[in-house]
């Protein structure tokens, strides 16, 4: 499969994903823990892919994004950003508030 077919797939299938380094259980980098951490905090599952063991991704991913560095938050097909602006969102309460206005749309279209 085409890389960038894949990332759209992933994207499409997950309604909160993000593109990190390592696993939410082991982040890799200090942003990347962050970043889970925040979406913990938000208490809606979320999926993750670990860039550090998908070099295709890593690779393309920034581009198709436009977006230079991970973690890169993805909820409901749309690009949300990278660390310091999901910690923003969080601390505004925005963060919660798209998540969960995310999850609902999606629980009500099942």
């Amino acid at each position: 499969m085409d890389i960038i077919k894949k990332i759209e797939n992933q994207i499409k299938k997950n309604i909160i994903l993000i593109y990190m380094k390592g696993t939410p259980e082991a982040p890799s980098c200090g942003f990347s823990a962050q970043a889970v951490q925040a979406l913990s905090v938000c208490g809606e599952k979320f999926a993750y892919v670990d860039i550090l063991e998908n070099e295709d991704i890593r690779r393309e991913l920034p581009k198709y994004a436009n977006w230079p560095t991970f973690p890169q938050l993805w909820v409901d097909g749309e690009l949300i950003g990278g660390c310091s602006i999901i910690m923003e969102m969080l601390q505004d309460g925005e963060l919660q508030k798209i998540i969960s206005k995310a999850v609902n749309k999606h629980k009500n279209n099942v």
